[in-house]
């Protein structure tokens, strides 16, 4: 499937770069929701029941976002949803989306930029680039605003975590669920967080050896808090059987310090950690691929951009201040799922029904209030915070490293010259990037940005970037309408 011709659920997808008259696709909607995961995805259905016009915009070729990430139709053998929890609910709102002559979903089309529009009001103007390798620039104005970006993974830095085989926990996920790739025939799995699970049982059911999960914090730090949760405690407990199906050893207070190889993956350092993620004993484990992750970052480009006020999360990472309704500080614009605090598909769900109810409500719509969402969003938040708290980062990580561990990989700046910037009176990231580089990359900060933060003492910030997702000067260049430059 290319990027000119994507598919059309309920024939509602233009199109990628199709463009109206007026050079913007589609003239004014009521609202845009940016991010077809499960939170954009009930937004749309939620302001679309209620008679408002949604264009639905996601860079990918499919709905579902990164938790519902799922092969092409046919790759499955009639289970699609053989490799997700909670399927269902995706095929729900898709089927939504589908009967819903109010909505427009447009695939393949990559965001880089938003910004209120100056003609006035609260209208913003969404910025694309359409199609795939030859993407072409369009727009889209509405009236509303509802940011559903999703999260990315949040990698730390350790020797060797730059070799072929060594994967983000997400990376690892993604490629199995989108291509039905599995990442390598023996896989060690470590990081923190319960995400580790459903990736090693999904690379064992797809016929990889999965040689252990290793979590950096205890097994059990979430204690009677996921025993409130019977849903999480049997997911929880679905997840036991299959480690122990399919004989994968699951460690507490361990973590892989170190990959080796010459130039591929062959083995990795496991290490005994204490409290604070110090090194004590340490074992080798032979492996071809290592699929590694310390939790997610929300991203906040969007929202930055336009100016939304920002607060810490329990954690400390940055995240997109809501009221009750998902309105963020900027008038006409809303945030639902992770960028307000990652917390996991089913709260992102929730929270898209909360916003797509709350941007018909302020345009005017008859909107039945519906208590029993936000006694939901609130039970779920608190087990989102309580996940936080039971899987926090520890700054024992930092002794993993060596001087030439790279801590920037685009721009190949390794750990000692972190070290000479900071004795050269480095004290903040922009600093820092200054003086050693690191952020400066293709990526520009997304994989390093809060190992940097980290290590120069600062607290990690929320992103300031004009431009959200690579772009041509070609495309920097063009008029403001949206219309093609060339």
């Amino acid at each position: 499937m290319n990027g000119h011709d994507q598919e059309r659920p309920g024939g509602l997808t233009r199109p990628a770069g199709e463009t109206a008259e007026d050079g913007r696709e589609g003239g004014t909607f009521d609202v845009a929701v940016v991010g077809a995961g499960p939170a954009g995805m009930a937004a749309a259905v939620a302001a679309s029941g209620a008679g408002l016009r949604v264009v639905l915009v996601d860079s990918a070729a499919r709905l579902g976002g990164q938790y519902f990430r799922h092969a092409p139709p046919g790759f499955h053998a009639g289970r699609p949803g053989a490799l997700h929890h909670g399927f269902g609910r995706f095929t729900r709102l898709a089927d939504a989306l589908a009967a819903r002559d109010l909505v427009e979903v447009r695939l393949g089309h990559r965001v880089w930029h938003v910004q209120k529009d100056p003609i006035g009001d609260d209208a913003v103007v969404v910025h694309c680039l359409a199609g795939g390798r030859d993407e072409r620039r369009t727009s889209v104005r509405a009236r509303r605003l509802v940011i559903a970006t999703g999260a990315h993974d949040r990698p730390l830095p350790f020797p060797g975590w730059d070799l072929p085989g060594v994967f983000t926990a997400g990376g690892a996920q993604a490629l199995l669920k989108g291509d039905l790739v599995v990442a390598g025939s023996r896989v060690v799995v470590a990081g923190t967080g319960p995400f580790l699970l459903p990736v090693a049982t999904g690379l064992a059911a797809a016929g990889a050896r999965v040689a252990g999960v290793f979590e950096a914090n205890g097994l059990f730090g979430l204690g009677p808090t996921i025993a409130a949760h019977p849903r999480k405690l049997a997911e929880g407990a679905e997840y036991g059987y299959h480690l122990a199906r399919h004989r994968i050893p699951y460690l507490g207070g361990h973590a892989v310090i170190a990959a080796h190889g010459d130039t591929e993956l062959t083995h990795v350092t496991v290490a005994k950690l204490d409290r604070d993620w110090n090194p004590g004993q340490t074992r080798t484990i032979e492996c071809d691929a290592l699929a590694v992750g310390y939790g997610f970052v929300p991203q906040l480009e969007l929202a930055t951009q336009l100016g939304c006020a920002t607060r810490a999360d329990r954690d400390g990472t940055p995240v997109v201040a809501v009221d009750s309704g998902m309105r963020t500080s900027v008038p006409g614009v809303y945030a639902a799922g992770e960028p307000t605090g990652v917390g996991g598909a089913e709260l992102a769900e929730v929270e898209g029904w909360i916003a797509g109810r709350a941007v018909a409500a302020d345009l005017g719509r008859p909107v039945r209030a519906v208590p029993a969402l936000a006694r939901r969003q609130a039970r779920l938040a608190a087990f989102a915070g309580a996940l936080l708290d039971a899987y926090p980062v520890r700054d024992g990580w930092k002794s993993w490293l060596r001087d030439d561990t790279l801590i920037c990989r685009c721009e190949e700046v390794p750990y000692a010259r972190i070290e000479q910037a900071r004795a050269l009176g480095a004290t903040d990231a922009r600093s820092m990037k200054l003086l050693a580089r690191p952020g400066m990359g293709w990526c520009q900060g997304r994989v390093c940005g809060h190992a940097v933060a980290c290590l120069t003492g600062e607290d990690p910030q929320a992103p300031r970037r004009p431009v959200a997702q690579p772009v041509r000067l070609g495309d920097l260049a063009g008029d403001r309408t949206g219309e093609d430059p060339r």
